[in-house]
């Protein structure tokens, strides 16, 4: 599914399509989410942390017929949800956690 943003065009990095989910792998390929690895959920991680556009469905279980795809969806959405809501307050706390090694070496914060 593509969808504008701005001026951009980005894929959802997990989706709910035809009653069964599905996420996009290291080659942007769409999967269905019971063929995930560790692969393809450390990119996701990465996609959470690095991508401004990242977007996912929401978890529905009526929307997933598939008890197994339910599970799962489930599972990587609430980490990739929770991870979202507090990107933020993460890189903030990295930043005050480096703050005085710029400081002492004279760097920029980014």
């Amino acid at each position: 599914m593509h969808t504008m943003k701005g001026k951009g065009i980005y894929m959802k990095y997990l989706k709910i399509e035809t009653n069964k989910g599905y996420y996009l792998d290291v080659n942007g390929d769409s999967k269905e989410i019971d063929q995930i690895n560790k692969d393809d959920l450390l990119n996701l991680l990465t996609k959470t942390i690095e991508d401004s556009t990242f977007e996912m469905d929401e978890y529905d279980e009526s929307q997933l017929a598939n008890k197994a795809h339910q599970i799962i969806y489930k599972n990587i959405h609430e980490k990739l949800k929770n991870i979202l809501d507090n990107k933020t307050r993460f890189s903030d706390e990295a930043k005050q956690m480096y703050k005085s090694a710029f400081e002492k070496y004279g760097m920029e914060e980014e």
